[in-house]
């Protein structure tokens, strides 16, 4: 296959309720949050590409009815990639989408939280705990600490739509921006039947 097009979309993720993907929690950190989010080496948290990759393209299978990869339009299959059933798959399809790493804008974050309180300098904390329905008693060790995002952090994000010949560059486009608004309606990371990870996207350029 030959490279026609590539095209470059960055945007804004606005954090509208606390957001949470998961990260590893650090055997050593006693009495720390017992369900941290993901973070960088460095301590600041961001959201990874595959977690953005994965909603939307679940999303957009949704909304065509599919159960199963093997269900998915040829358009999903060309956009998110699919491996085919063994290494002689026809319908195997290379990925046209690259989803970056978004990353947490520091700057606005520190003018946005000036003076805040919170767990950690980039998150703070919410107490859960789970009620068993029969007994009306909390259930699985009592309450748990979770770590989140605070509403109105903002990260940074980027998408890559390459096209190859035979392939229409503004059809997946579309569909791209079809997905984004879904997630928009939708949620992002962890416990969102319960009101975390609502966000908002903006696109600010394309190239």
């Amino acid at each position: 296959m030959k490279l026609i097009n590539t095209k470059k979309i960055e945007g804004v993720i606005t954090i509208e309720t606390g957001l949470h993907i998961g990260g590893a929690k650090n055997s050593l950190d006693i009495g720390g949050l017992d369900t941290p989010v993901i973070k960088t080496p460095a301590g600041v948290p961001y959201i990874p590409g595959s977690s953005l990759k994965g909603k939307i393209r679940s999303l957009l299978a949704l909304s065509e009815g599919c159960a199963d990869i093997k269900e998915e339009s040829e358009l999903l299959k060309k956009m998110f990639g699919y491996t085919g059933d063994n290494n002689n798959d026809k319908t195997a399809q290379k990925t046209r989408l690259i989803f970056r790493d978004a990353h947490l804008d520091k700057d606005h974050f520190k003018n946005e939280f000036d003076g805040a309180v919170l767990e950690t300098p980039f998150t703070e904390s919410k107490y859960e705990n789970t009620i068993d329905r029969t007994t009306g008693k909390t259930k699985g060790g009592g309450l748990r600490q979770l770590e989140r995002v605070p509403v109105g952090a903002q990260f940074n994000f980027e998408v890559i739509i390459n096209a190859f010949d035979g392939d229409d560059p503004q059809e997946m486009e579309d569909e791209l921006h079809k997905g984004l608004k879904m997630l928009e309606d939708n949620y992002l990371g962890g416990s969102g039947t319960r009101g975390y990870g609502k966000v908002k996207l903006e696109i600010k350029a394309k190239s």
